[in-house]
């Protein structure tokens, strides 16, 4: 699998393009900002979407969903529980003092345990409620994209609107920890990491 990250919008949220790099298709996850951006990397690489995928509906991690389904036809994919979000990035970016553009809809529901796939590479969708009620992550064969649920030596914030602690805990413990030791963690901020070094060194969730 191929993968490419970018640093997008003024809170530097992670998107990232997954793509089979036989087929050249492609997905795109957390879309945040900076739509023109993300289109000219996929041009790049001769890229073309088949899924834009939301691991939640925050305002940094969505906010060109509009672009990108504007210019691919991509199919916008978010757990239910963060959907209704889409259609409210405007207010949501303003309580920060920032801008952002309301997403189109959900086209495609995922609530975990469903199949991603482009090209030759899958993806499997897990819940991982916590930082908001419709967290999702997308776990492939060596690597998982989590989103705000976990990063390297931190976890997401749990006081926004549907945010609990020990939700988010058990989240990690139970659903991404099993992933493997060896599984490359990319994140919704800041440096990718592994299980393995989380399990360790992280002070929320590390020491199991």
């Amino acid at each position: 699998m191929m993968i490419k990250s970018l640093a997008v919008g003024p809170i530097m949220a992670n998107c990232f393009i997954a793509a089979c790099e036989k087929t050249r298709e492609a997905v795109v996850i957390d879309p945040g900002d900076e739509g023109d951006r993300i289109l000219m990397a996929l041009a790049n690489e001769k890229l073309t979407v088949k899924y834009i995928l939301n691991t939640h509906g925050h305002f940094d991690h969505v906010a060109a969903n509009r672009r990108l389904k504007e210019v691919t036809g991509a199919e916008i994919c978010i757990h239910p529980e963060d959907a209704p979000m889409l259609g409210q990035l405007s207010t949501m970016a303003m309580s920060f003092g920032l801008r952002a553009e309301n997403s189109p809809p959900c086209d495609l529901p995922l609530k975990g345990g469903e199949e991603i796939r482009f090209g030759e590479e899958v993806l499997k969708v897990i819940h991982t409620p916590g930082h908001s009620r419709g967290g999702l992550s997308f776990a492939g064969k060596d690597v998982v994209f989590v989103g705000d649920t976990l990063f390297a030596g931190s976890i997401g914030r749990t006081d926004l609107p549907g945010g609990d602690y020990n939700t988010l805990i058990s989240s990690i413990r139970e659903r991404l920890f099993p992933l493997g030791d060896k599984m490359r963690v990319c994140c919704g901020h800041g440096p990718d990491t592994t299980i393995a070094s989380e399990k360790r060194f992280n002070p929320f969730v590390g020491g199991v």
